[in-house]
């Protein structure tokens, strides 16, 4: 075995165990099933194809997948992972990146077959903005509660919808193609993997019990 080999291993293994330890094989099923579940509102009619698409079921898809990758972020560790772990920064970027990614894919197929409203595009900044959302909320409330951002986004957002506001910070009701709500989108999951990655979910005494 060469020493590049023996070199990359242990990283592997490093990869290997933070993904076990932040449950990313749960979540990809997760994601799976948001997606699944898209596809079935749109082929059984839960709501209706064309251009007067509702959004509360896509919303609340995305909204969904946010959550689970927002909760991702959780430590069973606490703060002695954060004392060792010099990469750690790293993986976590890493993760929410690919996780995001995945739950872009798997609404992306959900609503392949279906006349969606903005297509990949709206789904893209909808999603990653959200789990910007959840990514603070993970530093703020803890990681066990930071699916509590994403769905109180998309409520807000039902609440948008029926009233008519335009606001670009409510991107999940704006066209696909707005540019002050995909920037809105943007920072919000730049914000989100940028504070996540640097300073991980917040530790609190009830979620190591």
């Amino acid at each position: 075995m060469t020493a590049a080999a023996i070199s990359v291993r242990p990283r592997l293994r490093l990869v290997r165990l933070h993904l076990v330890s932040r449950r990313v094989p749960a979540a990809l099923a997760a994601l799976a099933a948001c997606g699944l579940v898209l596809r079935a509102a749109l082929g059984w009619h839960w709501i209706q194809g064309g251009g007067n698409t509702p959004l509360e079921i896509p919303a609340l898809s995305e909204a969904g997948t946010a959550a689970v990758i927002a909760v991702t972020a959780h430590s069973p560790f606490g703060e002695a992972e954060r004392a060792a772990g010099r990469w750690l920064p790293w993986l976590r970027l890493g993760t929410a990146v690919a996780l995001t990614g995945a739950a872009v894919a798997a609404l992306a197929a959900g609503a392949a077959a279906a006349n969606l409203d903005g297509g990949t595009l709206s789904i893209m900044r909808n999603v990653a903005g959200m789990t910007g959302i959840g990514l603070l909320s993970a530093v703020v409330l803890g990681g066990l509660l930071a699916w509590a951002g994403p769905m109180a986004y998309a409520m807000v957002s039902e609440i948008a919808l029926l009233q008519g506001w335009t606001s670009p910070w409510i991107w999940a009701t704006r066209p696909p193609h707005d540019r002050g709500a995909a920037l809105c989108a943007a920072a919000c999951f730049a914000a989100g993997l940028a504070v996540v990655a640097l300073r991980g979910a917040r530790c609190r005494m009830e979620d190591a019990l």
